[in-house]
């Protein structure tokens, strides 16, 4: 990853697309994010600005988002703030990765207002700052900064905004030959070792702002044609050639955003510049906004609930270990009882030789009538029991086996049972979106795995509909998809009809898919099972398969955990998922 000052500045100029834009919305689908819904130009665009500490970024987005049942203090502030306000502005100071979005509104009393949203997209140190230009005063942060954290910056409500340390750099555009080539020259006679890579990339990252690492490597690499460095005299004047197209192109708006994955290790690298150093396949994009949503795709979204999903995650797998373990025990259990008919055997031949024993006697030697060969056998006595309670306790462990055997068996089919809902359920968890852990956590708190957060004013109405995910297929049809069990249970009971087509990986945890069409083609019926093949534990796997069969021959048994259907009349066809042909599909959340 490589969000540096190059590629802030080229989206800096992708954006001004924006300005003039009114603000329609203002949206906080997480802490970290704002989404910005704007007219522009005729079209309705979305604009995310992230501080994700991860992943921070700005860029135009089609992605859906879901917002929470209550908007936090901060977007609440940007919607009086901002929300029908005129984007005049977006700006880069220098080239640092800062972005300053001048917002012109008219408040509740007709005044203007002026307002500035600052976007630092700096690592773990990334923030979303809204302030007044005039006075510098920060009107709040997304996220806060106390003095006890730094005292050099403070984004706290009512403090003067401090930009980030400058760190004096020479700006790459306008730069000449002469002067290019003398700072790199004097760098490296005031050096030790410069004939390596590495001190050319950081000779390039120390002394021009905006330059990143990746930048720096590919430019070192484009002056040694791709082989072994020119002599150190030489090498400022190499360096010069590829530097000058860079900035040229970049300063002309000619910026080539691409994404190459690197063959060897797998690694992604984003760029405003072809990476000829990345031994590895290539993606060109259109515009920057799209190279940053396709490399970003859902890795935010995914760290965000991986967070959120931890502690289920952790009750989850602990509760499947503790019914491993039980179902160990019950084995072991299982093998005593089945020994029940010897306890039978015994009391009989006590019975039928009551007459050759004596109270006191310990053990006695019978004639066992139920073996072919007539063998002696030798039966254990308490020598404080008469011989008829001797033979009756022998009948009482017989009793006592049986019935443990008809108890373990139960016990055992119960937590098989418990074992497949919660692989279910971790399967759920780890394709989840943000809009679907609350209704995983809800389902936990009713079957009892998670203690009642007692919130008010958040409970679910019981007739409340879940929001489903459902694409498009290439033929038109609609695909639903259930990401838990209350939409896989709302989908398949409720929503869909008899003569709809119900799919489900063959005895693998995973969703409902079901096409909403008694009338529909080979295409549809296999994008749909791709669809049940992804969402599901078998997504990297090949010849996943897949049951399909009418909604009609559908149903959920009596006192059936959440989620857990039985069917029949199905057919069965082999997919191996492909994300490429899934990402394509169209998808709306109804």
């Amino acid at each position: 990853m490589s969000f540096d000052g190059l590629v802030v500045h080229s989206l800096a100029r992708e954006l001004q697309c924006c300005v003039g834009a009114r603000i329609n919305k203002v949206q906080m689908p997480s802490e970290n994010d704002i989404v910005l819904q704007i007219r522009a130009v005729g079209r309705n665009l979305k604009l995310l600005l992230s501080a994700n500490p991860t992943y921070p970024r700005v860029h135009l987005t089609g992605q859906s988002f879901l917002n929470p049942l209550e908007a936090p203090m901060f977007c609440m502030l940007l919607r009086k703030h901002c929300e029908g306000g005129i984007i005049e502005s977006i700006e880069q100071p220098g080239l640092e990765r800062i972005l300053h979005l001048n917002i012109r509104q008219r408040d509740e009393l007709g005044d203007l207002s002026l307002k500035t949203i600052v976007v630092e997209i700096m690592g773990r140190h990334s923030n979303i700052i809204l302030k007044d230009p005039a006075t510098g005063i920060i009107t709040d942060g997304i996220h806060h900064v106390t003095p006890a954290i730094s005292s050099y910056r403070i984004v706290m409500p009512g403090s003067v905004y401090t930009a980030p340390p400058e760190q004096h750099k020479l700006l790459p555009f306008g730069m000449n030959e002469e002067r290019f080539t003398a700072l790199l020259a004097e760098a490296a006679e005031a050096a030790d070792e410069p004939a390596s890579p590495r001190f050319w990339e950081q000779a390039l990252v120390g002394h021009f702002s905006g330059f990143s690492p990746l930048v720096a490597r590919e430019l070192v690499y484009r002056a040694a044609n791709g082989g072994s460095l020119p002599l150190p005299s030489e090498m400022p004047a190499k360096l010069w050639a590829p530097f000058r197209e860079l900035t040229e192109k970049l300063q002309a708006g000619a910026a080539e955003a691409v994404i190459v994955e690197e063959a060897s290790t797998g690694k992604t690298f984003f760029s405003i510049t072809g990476l000829s150093h990345v031994q590895g396949e290539t993606q060109r994009f259109a515009s920057i906004s799209a190279c940053l949503e396709a490399y970003y795709g859902d890795k935010a979204e995914r760290d965000t609930v991986k967070q959120r999903v931890a502690d289920l995650f952790r009750l989850l797998s602990n509760e499947r270990s503790k019914n491993i373990k039980k179902l160990e025990k019950l084995e072991e259990t299982m093998e005593d009882a089945r020994g029940a008919d010897r306890f039978r055997i015994l009391g009989e031949l006590l019975t039928a030789s009551l007459h050759q024993i004596r109270k006191g006697d310990k053990q006695i030697e019978a004639v066992n009538y139920y073996d072919e060969e007539q063998r002696l056998v030798t039966i254990e006595l308490d020598p404080l029991l008469t011989p008829s309670e001797n033979a009756q306790r022998y009948f009482k462990k017989y009793t006592k086996s049986k019935n443990s055997l008809i108890a373990v068996q139960q016990q055992m089919t119960e937590a098989h049972e418990e074992i497949r809902y919660l692989d279910n359920l971790l399967q759920q968890l780890a394709s989840a979106g943000l809009a679907d852990i609350e209704e995983i956590r809800e389902e936990l708190t009713e079957q009892g795995y998670v203690r009642d957060r007692g919130k008010k004013g958040r409970k679910k109405k019981s007739n409340q509909k879940p929001a489903l995910a459902c694409y498009t297929s290439s033929e038109g049809i609609p695909i639903y998809v259930g990401k838990n069990n209350t939409q896989n249970e709302y989908l398949t009971n409720r929503l869909a009809h008899p003569g709809d087509t119900w799919l489900h990986t063959k005895d693998i945890p995973g969703s409902h898919v079901v096409i909403r069409s008694a009338e529909f083609g080979d295409a549809t019926l296999h994008e749909a099972a791709q669809l049940a093949a992804w969402f599901s534990q078998a997504k990297e796997s090949s010849q996943v398969p897949v049951d399909y069969t009418l909604i009609r021959h559908v149903r959920k048994p009596s006192g059936a955990k959440p989620g857990f259907v039985i069917y029949d009349h199905q057919k069965t066809l082999f997919v191996t998922p492909d994300p490429g042909n899934i990402k394509q599909l169209p998808v709306a959340i109804k």
